[in-house]
């Protein structure tokens, strides 16, 4: 028995690869499938099942790429109806890879149609369960992204969620190991451990969600406690997995065009595309091309292109450190964006060499931004609600980046002001929707507070309520 988990850390997404006697399951694939074959054939294997978990919100899965390259159905759990061919298994159903078992157990309230996968080893012995959604370490699958599909409330679902737990997973024994869909830093939970494995036994002592002495109420209350609005591309998401996508070669095929400056600026004027930046946030402030979008690859790429760009139709033009062009639009299309239109050729040097108008981002070392706090220009704080609790600067405002939208009218026109996050790349993506909507008083603190807490300026764990905005 093999099991490879296969994490992502851009989208804190895992993926599973599971052979014996060669055959092999895929368990919640990525959308570029390559690696699951490439890995079969150094196996000398078939991929003989493709499991879902559920039709996942934050990423488009690769299972119909896979199963058309492979012929392997996939598998879903009770409830669901996807608009393609594919088993839809009962609760309780067995399937063997080799001299393993998998066992569905349907267990919904992330979304109806979730299931868990219990893997059974050659003896028959409980050894593993593929929870996708249902369980993460630390924390459960959030019950308020299929509301609208299963019409129920979150609190309704929350409480299904709880039967789930204590009806089909907590009742397993302690030493099976837990494989989840996501770790920290996924929107699709709000407590998940940065840990990846775990055992259940471990999960049952320290995740909130599984103590044996909360009851269904404390469960709902305290599972959907928090809750921010999920991502706007989520729902988008979530239709592609169910109704079917492009086939990512051919998504490569259209974005991979390399545009001289002219060809690149008449797309851009003719198309509405939006002109995405992915270079390094230092690059992006010293030159780029005005009104353009930095989300640099170096972070939380995907995510952030989808919670700030949102429409998964919008076209898309690159600017791209040279030979990055394919993994861009790979890392693009996870989340369902596929209408990169092509790329500039040579970059920002060729955009120079052209003529063409360039914009910068003025950008201060904390150190300097220290000596000029004595003008009381405004700083705002784009970081995260539960950073700025924990400590911020005394005066500065909180405008989370994740909402910037929502704040835009308390951006002065006129008057100069700072921006700031934890350690420099939020606040240029903040810096870049500001400018491309004609902000262009601003000053990027970089380094972000991890830089600033190095200095004299005061900060402070006090929050006024009246102050917080989202």
């Amino acid at each position: 028995m093999n099991i490879e988990q296969i994490y992502t850390g851009c989208l804190a997404q895992g993926a599973y690869y599971i052979e014996s006697e060669g055959e092999v399951a895929i368990i919640d694939p990525l959308r570029e499938i390559t690696p699951y074959l490439e890995r079969a054939k150094r196996d000398n294997a078939t991929i003989k099942y493709i499991f879902e978990t559920h039709f996942h919100a934050d990423f488009v899965s690769g299972h119909i790429t896979l199963s058309k390259a492979t012929g392997a159905p996939i598998i879903f759990g009770p409830n669901a109806n996807p608009s393609f061919e594919a088993v839809i298994a009962q609760d309780g159903e067995e399937f063997k890879v080799g001299k393993l078992t998998f066992v569905v157990l349907h267990t919904p309230g992330h979304t109806m149609e979730s299931a868990t996968y219990l893997l059974r080893d050659e003896n028959g012995k409980d050894h593993a369960i593929f929870s996708g959604d249902t369980l993460f370490l630390g924390d459960v699958g959030r019950p308020d992204l299929a509301q609208k599909a299963a019409d129920m409330t979150q609190e309704q679902l929350a409480g299904v969620l709880f039967d789930s737990l204590r009806n089909k997973i907590m009742p397993l024994a302690d030493d099976v190991v837990v494989y989840p869909a996501h770790g920290a830093g996924s929107a699709c939970g709000k407590n998940m451990m940065k840990e990846t494995v775990d055992t259940l036994g471990n999960q049952k002592q320290m995740n909130y969600a599984l103590r044996a002495d909360m009851t269904r109420e404390e469960f709902i209350n305290e599972v959907t406690e928090g809750l921010l609005p999920p991502p706007q591309y989520f729902p988008l998401n979530v239709k592609m997995n169910k109704e079917g996508y492009e086939d990512i070669h051919e998504v490569l095929e259209r974005g991979t065009v390399a545009l001289d400056p002219e060809a690149f600026e008449v797309a851009a004027n003719e198309t509405g595309a939006v002109v995405l930046d992915v270079r390094h946030q230092d690059d992006f402030a010293e030159a780029h091309i005005p009104r353009s979008i930095f989300i640099g690859l170096n972070g939380s790429f995907a995510p952030w292109v989808g919670a700030l760009i949102a429409d998964v139709k919008q076209p898309l033009l690159l600017i791209a450190p040279e030979g990055k062009e394919e993994e861009t639009i790979t890392r693009l299309s996870r989340v369902g964006f596929d209408g990169t239109l092509g790329y500039l050729k040579g970059g920002i040097e060729a955009w120079k060499l052209a003529g063409k108008e360039l914009d910068s981002v003025e950008s201060i070392s904390a150190a300097t931004f220290e000596k000029q706090l004595i003008t009381k220009a405004p700083v705002f704080d784009v970081r995260k609600e539960s950073e700025y609790n924990a400590e911020h600067l005394e005066d500065a405002r909180l405008t989370p980046l994740d909402y910037l939208n929502d704040h835009m009218s308390e951006f002065p026109e006129n008057e100069k002001f700072y921006l700031h996050c934890a350690g420099g790349y939020r606040s240029m993506i903040a810096a870049s929707i500001l400018k491309s909507r004609g902000i262009h008083n601003l000053v990027d603190v970089a380094g972000g507070f991890a830089a600033i807490k190095k200095t004299g300026i005061p900060t402070t764990d006090y929050v006024c309520p009246t102050t917080l905005k989202s």
